[in-house]
């Protein structure tokens, strides 16, 4: 969970993007935001949305001060939780009520003038009330072992990946599209590009340099690959202030790292150490 605060002339527009793995809650209050989705353009305000995981990078832009709280939603969330079927909503947003989550309910939980960490508690007290209220199961061994490989060796081989999650390639295929929204190669593919993108936005561990980049088999490899999912050059990614997609690709390093059981959590990140 990660609150963002903003503040900006109220004709001031920034251009940016979203590029994430997992869904997401976001709660955006103050600013008018315009967001590029696989339904064609959004226009919102305050709202409580449900972001489904992204195949690509989605452009927003949003005028004005601004406030964003997000709640990550890990792969198997939803299928724990009993929630929309991910799959579904990849590249798009809707209404956290079209998915059973009220909106007002969660606009309510921000008062404008209590502290973000409120903001958080409050958050994570409806988040476990649900998950007890329910008796979710913890998510799938199958979809926890693929999103570790995913973070620690994104250019695996599904088959190989298959057999160190003790299943046929078959089942992981199944379960990855239902608890990731896509097959097992994209989601490979997808984490290699955002390791590298968060190297090249300084906020990835420095010894994992070489192995960010000997991940793709050339210099042209890498920019093909990078430009279709991001819709710009590596150099041109360097060159373009990116703040939310920053901050997007930093949170999502520290999870990796935790993940990885080589970050622990309040533990001060490599990369503003170095």
């Amino acid at each position: 969970m990660s609150v963002t605060k903003v503040s900006a002339p109220a004709d001031y527009t920034l251009s940016c993007s979203l590029f994430s793995d997992t869904a997401f809650l976001r709660i955006q209050t103050k600013g008018r935001w315009c967001v590029q989705t696989a339904d064609g353009e959004r226009r919102v305000g305050d709202a409580a949305l449900f972001f489904g995981p992204h195949s690509r990078c989605m452009p927003v832009t949003v005028t004005g001060s601004f406030a964003s709280v997000a709640v990550a939603l890990r792969a198997g969330a939803c299928t724990a939780m009993q929630g929309p079927r991910v799959g579904d909503f990849v590249d798009r947003l809707v209404s956290t009520s079209a998915v059973s989550l009220p909106s007002e309910q969660f606009l309510a939980m921000l008062e404008p003038d209590a502290p973000s960490e409120v903001w958080l508690q409050h958050l994570e007290q409806a988040f476990r009330h649900r998950i007890e209220s329910m008796n979710c199961p913890p998510p799938d061994p199958v979809t926890r072992s693929f999103e570790v490989i995913s973070y620690r060796d994104p250019s695996m081989a599904v088959s190989d990946a298959a057999r160190e999650c003790g299943v046929d390639r078959r089942t992981l295929e199944r379960v990855v599209n239902r608890d990731f929204g896509m097959p097992p190669k994209q989601v490979l593919r997808r984490a290699r590009a955002l390791d590298m993108a968060s190297y090249l936005r300084g906020v990835a561990d420095s010894d994992e340099a070489d192995e960010i980049a000997l991940r793709y088999y050339d210099e042209s490899h890498l920019i093909h690959e990078f430009t279709e999912l991001f819709g710009m050059s590596p150099s041109q990614f360097v060159k373009r202030p990116q703040p939310i997609m920053t901050l997007a690709l930093e949170s999502r390093q520290a999870r990796r790292l935790e993940a990885l059981n080589r970050l622990a959590p309040g533990q001060v990140r490599p990369w503003n150490d170095e």
